[in-house]
């Protein structure tokens, strides 16, 4: 009999492991839940950057990564070296950081708005017409996108422009590399504020009523109790999507929008402005066939995003002790 056998432990130890067995017991559904989701990140997550040797070979999907030749460092020399990446990482940080400020700060700012507001039919609409975007594909907005800023007779914007003496001639606004940055990064306002929203709406309505009523009863004004109370009681939710949103911001989450906006809507003359990383990675990798290089392209946007999760995390944390050591 095995030494760590139930039966040789001593009397403590084997109550906890059966109190830990029945516990197993009364939750299994959960658990299985649970031990699903961790085979797929190990599936899906964790198994894939075995990939992440591809870097630093000059990879042959003949030989594999067994017998592909190592090249160390090269492909990020050439990398650096490469004009393009330059442009296609401007464009990301642009966009990213643009997208990111406002996708972050217009939801809080509609939650607010909304919570304020008594229980109406109005109220109702306005939050689910908000949330609606989000449920939109990609190709559906690029197409309305499209559509409602094409330069042509058949456009939307312009006739109206046009109508209202605004404009003297139509302007095909997605061929300007300018025009495209606005345009995308209020798509994803329009997208995303609703959705983010909920999120936000639901953290304010645990925030106990008493507490805003003697802060009424006491004298203090709409913006004081938002000021004062709302938004220190939602502080945790806050921080953790902030994290959330940094880590995701040049990869998946806004960073995916970035891919998407370029892959659907970019153009020969928009391109130095909706070229991005996710779109430099795939044309160097599935068009080019540069496998090894695009891997190392995606290895660096992934460190840059690991790295911002840190130091989100470590500012947050900061914030946190200097509050309390405040208050």
């Amino acid at each position: 009999m095995s030494a760590t056998s139930p039966a040789n432990l001593n009397p403590a130890k084997r109550s906890t492991f059966r109190q830990g067995l029945l516990r197993f017991r009364k939750e299994a559904f959960f658990q299985y839940m649970a031990l699903m989701g961790g085979v797929f990140l190990l599936v899906f997550s964790y198994l894939p950057m075995f990939g992440i040797v591809m870097a630093f070979q000059d990879f042959d999907p003949s030989k594999g990564y067994m017998f592909s030749k190592f090249v160390g460092w090269h492909h990020f020399r050439m990398l650096f070296s490469d004009d393009a990446f330059w442009v296609s990482a401007r464009n990301s940080v642009i966009l990213s950081v643009a997208k990111f400020a406002l996708t972050f700060v217009s939801p809080i700012v509609l939650a607010l708005l909304l919570n304020e507001l008594k229980p109406t039919f109005f109220k109702k609409f306005v939050q689910t017409a908000s949330y609606l975007p989000y449920f939109i594909s990609w190709v559906v907005i690029a197409s309305m996108a499209t559509t409602f800023f094409s330069g042509g007779s058949d456009g939307i914007l312009n006739p109206l422009l046009i109508k209202f003496g605004m404009l003297k001639e139509a302007i095909p606004f997605l061929t300007y590399p300018g025009y495209y940055q606005v345009i995308t990064v209020l798509l994803d306002v329009w997208k995303f504020t609703g959705f983010s929203a909920i999120i936000y709406i639901a953290a304010m309505a645990g925030i106990d009523n008493e507490v805003i009523e003697a802060s009424i009863v006491d004298g203090a004004t709409r913006f004081q109790r938002v000021y004062k109370i709302t938004l220190p009681m939602i502080q945790n939710t806050i921080v953790v999507l902030l994290i959330l949103g940094i880590g995701s911001m040049f990869t998946g989450g806004l960073g995916g929008s970035n891919f998407n906006y370029g892959y659907l809507l970019g153009n020969t003359l928009n391109m130095s402005a909706s070229d991005v990383m996710d779109t430099y990675i795939l044309r160097m990798g599935l068009q080019l066939g540069r496998f090894s290089f695009a891997a190392a392209a995606g290895l660096l946007l992934s460190t840059i995003s690991l790295i911002l999760v840190f130091l989100a995390n470590w500012v947050a944390k900061k914030i946190d002790r200097d509050e309390q050591a405040i208050f």
